[in-house]
């Protein structure tokens, strides 16, 4: 039987605390430094009290130390390590090389997906290294996840489920570096990807004007969790250690509930990995939190409609058309129904520039200040909202107020069963809901009961209170005769839920490290490597430091994508589309004239960016 994880983000702690309560696995969130995303880091004392309190449920706890590192910051990672292990981290996710020589204890190592996983070759050869797990790239098919899975079916398989996508692959994304000194393999990204751009064709011609072009729509894979764990994968994870809580929350909830449904239609091929039902005061919607639209991305191989054009900005539900527009309010056809507070957006169409195809659309927000019915009472009235418009929510005040509330209650399921010994004393057996037995001895002298006495103990031992445990069955003996003093029941009661929560869960034995390396992969650029540091230097055998970040080669390789304008524009021959009209090579160009060339490399199916140096 396979165990099947859900693995949430977490910003800071309440987010940790929040994704174990409304049903996650596993929890990953970034320490201090190194975690990819800079304005999501936590001091070692959060984390020590996230795996505290995560596994009492058996949840586990990741820690992101994957970006490359310099020099001189190799010494405080290596002391960093020996924190979080004994803080209780489960698992570290790594990107950098040089972390392989240094002293991992009891901590298991699992390849970031910043290691640019996307063959069964660099799963083996991870594997090779002491990777126990391996986050595979966004980017791949359900086919190729399965392949990797037949060919290295030890390795445990982390696949995005949900969230936002990089166009680029992960970890071969320098455009941010290039144009802004912000490194993505350092956790700085700017988000060169949802900025608008023209595209120009070898002659100057605009094809596109003002576009988000390398803006793709959100991951959803909620309704292919069944397919992908029949793939080979382990464990589904949740993008988003940038997102606020109520996102994890409803997320969370919502995948939660989804696997649920999974388990138990194969309860005889999968389990969760961790313990502990979750009850919601909300209904998950993911509509209503933060997404610019979903997608399944490439998991059914390469499809129209992946990208987001018009905006690179959250959109959320569609909620109905404009019908008719008054001074200072306008009336919506559909059958949802608003709140004070809530946000509303809708696409309204800018002037046209040039000789560009293609609608150039542009979204606008506004804020409803009062409802009555169909009736909306904007704070501001647009100027550009006209009859017919179709309007989405992008702020849901009603579902705001009840994820900023308590919303969750996690509880684990315990049977007990209390019988008496042949001359005195009782034993108090308690089975968790995985089938685990534990007994517990308690000497006390018989007394006969002058009453019955079933009633009083159920109760008495059911108590389980604000504990993690709920209490479905208290099995006694049809005849027990004794009887029992209620307080000495409370007492047992509680020095049982001690010993409980005082058993921490199995930790994962690291992979040992393996000194016979398979050989590296082959880039066709030297800073595709990402060597920032002497020890990596060393570890791949090349003569100097190959990282982007600190060696900026002229013209460089800036993005892999299997994203296609080629293919997005209708004008991919392979698949179907018409012969293009432009001269290529085509160009980006960004607001300050900064201009990228693209390639299209058909053999890979993919789109390279280029650097394109004044």
């Amino acid at each position: 039987m396979r165990s099947l994880e859900l693995l949430a983000p977490a910003r800071n702690l309440e987010c940790g605390l929040a994704a174990v309560d409304h049903g996650a696995d596993a929890v990953y969130i970034g320490a201090d430094r190194f975690g990819a995303r800079v304005a999501a880091g936590n001091s070692v004392e959060d984390i020590a009290r996230l795996c505290n309190y995560a596994h009492q449920f058996d949840v586990r706890v990741y820690v992101t130390v994957n970006t490359i590192l310099y020099d001189d910051e190799l010494e405080f990672t290596r002391q960093l390590l020996p924190a979080l292990r004994q803080a209780g981290v489960d698992a570290i996710l790594v990107q950098d090389m040089s972390l392989l020589s240094a002293d991992l204890g009891g901590i298991a190592l699992h390849a970031s997906t910043q290691t640019d996983n996307r063959t069964p070759k660099k799963v083996r050869w991870l594997r090779s290294l002491g990777f126990r797990r391996v986050v595979l790239a966004r980017e791949l098919t359900l086919q190729e996840i399965r392949a990797i899975h037949e060919a290295v079916p030890d390795v445990e398989l982390e696949v995005f489920v949900h969230g936002a996508l990089c166009v680029s692959y992960s970890g071969l994304c320098y455009a941010s570096q290039h144009c802004f000194r912000r490194s993505a393999n350092r956790g700085e990204c700017a988000q060169f990807c949802r900025m608008p751009f023209d595209l120009l064709d070898a002659d100057g011609r605009v094809l596109e004007h003002n576009r988000h072009l390398l803006s793709l729509k959100d991951l959803c894979q909620l309704d292919r969790l069944e397919e992908l764990a029949a793939a080979g994968a382990t464990s589904f994870k949740i993008e988003g250690r940038l997102k606020d809580v109520g996102y994890v929350k409803n997320v969370t909830a919502a995948y939660n509930q989804q696997l649920d449904q999974l388990v138990r239609r194969h309860p005889n091929l999968y389990r969760r990995a961790s313990r502990g039902h979750c009850h919601y005061s909300f209904t998950p919607n993911l509509q209503k939190t933060f997404n610019r639209g979903f997608t399944h991305y490439f998991l059914d191989g390469r499809r129209p409609d992946i990208a987001s054009f018009d905006t690179p900005k959250a959109m959320g539900e569609y909620v109905g058309t404009v019908k008719e527009i008054h001074r200072m309010s306008f009336t919506v056809a559909g059958t949802a129904s608003f709140a004070n507070g809530d946000g509303l957006c809708f696409l309204r169409l800018a002037e046209q520039h040039g000789p560009s195809k293609g609608s150039d659309s542009q979204l606008e927000g506004f804020r409803v200040n009062r409802v009555e019915g169909n009736r909306l009472f904007p704070q501001h009235m647009p100027e550009s909202l006209r009859p017919g418009l179709r309007l989405y929510r992008n702020q849901d005040q009603q579902m705001e107020r009840l994820l900023s509330r308590p919303s969750a209650e996690r509880k684990m399921a315990l049977r007990l069963a209390l019988r008496p010994l042949p001359d005195q004393g009782f034993v108090l057996t308690v089975i968790d809901e995985c089938g685990r037995q534990r007994d517990f001895t308690f000497l006390e002298k018989h007394q006969p009961a002058q009453t019955p006495q079933r009633d009083n103990i159920v109760r008495q031992l059911s108590r389980l209170g604000n504990t993690p445990y709920v209490c479905t069955t208290v099995d006694l003996p049809e005849d027990f005769p004794f009887f029992i003093p209620g307080s000495r029941l409370a007492e047992w009661r509680r020095y049982v839920v001690g010993q409980l929560l005082a058993s921490p869960a199995p930790a994962a034995s690291p992979t040992a490290v393996v000194r016979e390396y398979s050989p590296a992969p082959v880039y066709p650029q030297p800073h595709l490597y990402n060597i920032s540091n002497e020890v990596a230097r060393n570890f791949y055998h090349v003569p100097r430091l190959t990282a982007y970040e600190v060696n900026p080669a002229p013209g460089a390789l800036l993005m892999q994508c299997r994203h296609c304008l080629r293919y997005s524009l209708g004008c991919c021959v392979k698949h179907g589309g018409h012969i293009p009209e432009w001269h290529e090579p085509l160009y980006l160009r960004l607001g300050d004239g900064k201009r990228f060339r693209l390639e299209f490399d058909c053999r890979q199916c993919q789109m390279n960016v280029y650097a394109q140096d004044s």
